[in-house]
């Protein structure tokens, strides 16, 4: 039984996989390869892309999906999270798709080796599918090979599951990562940190914005978001006419984390992403329910 909790569960053979299947389902339509399956999505949190992407990859291969709503579960009535999804696996579903707030809630489903678990988002930890989205749009632009291209993540980086579970695929699979953001953004890392993203502009093949989170911090750093923006916005001043990627895992805050401008910029590649995240969790819905 296969899970996906974070990428360093998938060999690099199985992301290169993962990474073919996807280009293959993107050019031609799918066969409907998943026609018997059934998985649950399970979303603790809030979200659009996410659950969306899943549930269009699942019904482009023919699973069936159901969609339980966790303020009307029994988790509401005191049922432990792990009784709930015991019962949801005495009904057989072929996956469990979740997100959760906790860190370590994927693991522990997982480690109960029921069914299929994939990681939708767990806290500020991991969201592989995310990553793997985000990996797959880089080969796409500069042609099928990072290996020694430097990312840059811009943004509130402590918080985010997109940029821990992408800092760890990303150095695996051979790029230079490093980390702009003011020092309370900043996680305890090894990686290079930089406060201002001017001094970087010159470096970088690729920049990943990440939403600003004022509010998570319990320390303001700037007055607002429009005083944050002046430091950390990408627009067309700062990007000038150099080559560089620009990704954002959204939503998007308009003029803070991205200007207007920019995001119609054909380096701009944020909508490539959300139509590559379908493509991408259908390789790896296959990959954990066929390819086993």
């Amino acid at each position: 039984m296969q899970h996906l909790v974070d990428t360093n569960q998938f060999s690099i053979p199985q992301i290169e996989q993962i990474m073919a299947d996807a280009k293959s389902f993107k050019a031609n339509r799918a066969p409907l390869l998943l026609r018997d399956k059934v998985l649950i999505t399970l979303f603790f949190e809030t979200s659009t892309r996410t659950r969306s992407s899943f549930e269009i990859a699942a019904k482009r291969l023919g699973a069936a999906t159901v969609h339980l709503d966790p303020t009307k579960s029994s988790t509401q009535k005191g049922e432990s999270l792990e009784d709930t999804f015991t019962n949801l696996c005495a009904m057989e579903p072929d996956g469990v798709i979740i997100r959760h707030s906790e860190n370590e809630t994927p693991q522990i489903l997982a480690d109960m080796q029921i069914t299929s678990v994939i990681n939708a988002g767990a806290g500020n930890y991991a969201h592989p599918t995310q990553s793997l989205l985000d990996y797959f749009t880089m080969l796409e632009y500069f042609g099928g090979s990072v290996e020694g291209k430097t990312l840059a993540i811009v943004g509130d980086i402590v918080s985010s599951r997109v940029a821990s579970s992408g800092i760890r695929l990303f150095t695996r699979m051979g790029m230079k990562v490093i980390l702009i953001a003011p020092q309370q953004f900043m996680p305890e890392s090894d990686l290079p940190q930089f406060e201002e993203l001017d001094d970087v502009m010159d470096e970088v093949d690729v920049i990943m914005s990440l939403r600003a989170q004022l509010e998570r911090h319990d320390i303001p750093h700037f007055d607002d978001y429009e005083d944050y923006a002046k430091h950390y916005c990408i627009d067309a001043k700062r990007m000038g006419d150099r080559d560089i990627l620009l990704l954002h895992p959204g939503p998007v805050m308009r003029n803070i984390d991205i200007s207007d401008e920019m995001l119609d910029d054909p380096r701009c590649r944020v909508l490539e992403q959300v139509k590559n995240g379908v493509y991408v969790r259908m390789a790896i819905l296959k990959i954990l329910l066929l390819d086993v």
